[in-house]
């Protein structure tokens, strides 16, 4: 345990230290939560104490990786800067285990092109097209369209976005998608992108169709059956 963490803090502490040390790359998944907090590499050094060459090589991979000593004073300067300027990045995470509304919150290592996304999810773009080729996405929240907007109060649906902006969020149990998109444009921050799943393209709620428009947000239909089948394939695709 880290001395003198709040719950929240400590869980997010254990999520970043635990990711990186297991992960493929290191170096990537540092680079990652530095960018999620961002943070430069010169003000997470100083707060280390380190040369901000270290933090350079680290990320870039010419070090070998970390060891636990040094993720865990590398963790706490992120949450410790951020707390400082509010904790603002840090109550992204709050996350309600508890909730329905979330069947899946998955964080990427690499980040994965957009287009490749929509092909994952059998998708046919409906607003916003030529933005996928710029976008990358890292992670995605796959919701219960219906226990989401009845359930989730406004804190909730934001932590939805897990540790990245940079995301797909996928709502289930489509019928319109007029309200998983007013859900979208009445909340900050804004996703990377939105999928809908369980209607047909041709369904797709007017209104849902301009806001997308309107907040730059590329707008999928998945056309995979089932969501257990959609669910099942984005993490056999996306590990």
């Amino acid at each position: 345990m880290i001395d003198g963490m709040s719950t929240e803090r400590e869980g997010l502490a254990r999520q970043m230290a635990g990711e990186v040390t297991l992960a493929d790359k290191s170096s990537a998944s540092m680079r990652k939560w530095r960018e999620v907090f961002g943070v430069r590499q010169t003000e997470l050094a100083r707060r280390i104490g380190v040369n901000s060459s270290v933090v350079s090589d680290y990320e870039s991979g010419r070090r070998a990786s970390p060891g636990t000593r040094f993720v865990k004073r590398w963790v706490n300067a992120l949450i410790d800067i951020d707390e400082d300027n509010g904790g603002h990045v840090m109550s992204k995470f709050i996350v309600t285990p508890q909730s329905d509304a979330i069947l899946e919150l998955k964080e990427l290592e690499t980040p994965v092109k957009a287009g490749r996304f929509v092909k994952l999810v059998e998708g046919e773009v409906i607003a916003n097209g030529k933005l996928l080729d710029k976008r990358e996405l890292r992670g995605y929240t796959v919701l219960d369209s219906i226990s989401a907007i009845l359930n989730l109060s406004e804190r909730e649906f934001r932590s939805i976005y897990g540790s990245s902006t940079e995301r797909a969020l996928v709502f289930t149990k489509v019928k319109l998608g007029r309200s998983p998109m007013i859900a979208v444009k009445v909340t900050q921050p804004k996703p990377g992108m939105v999928v809908l799943h369980g209607l047909a393209p041709s369904r797709v709620d007017k209104l849902g169709r301009y806001i997308a428009e309107k907040e730059n947000i590329p707008l999928v239909v998945s056309k995979i059956k089932t969501e257990e089948e959609l669910i099942e394939r984005l993490r056999r695709s996306l590990t």
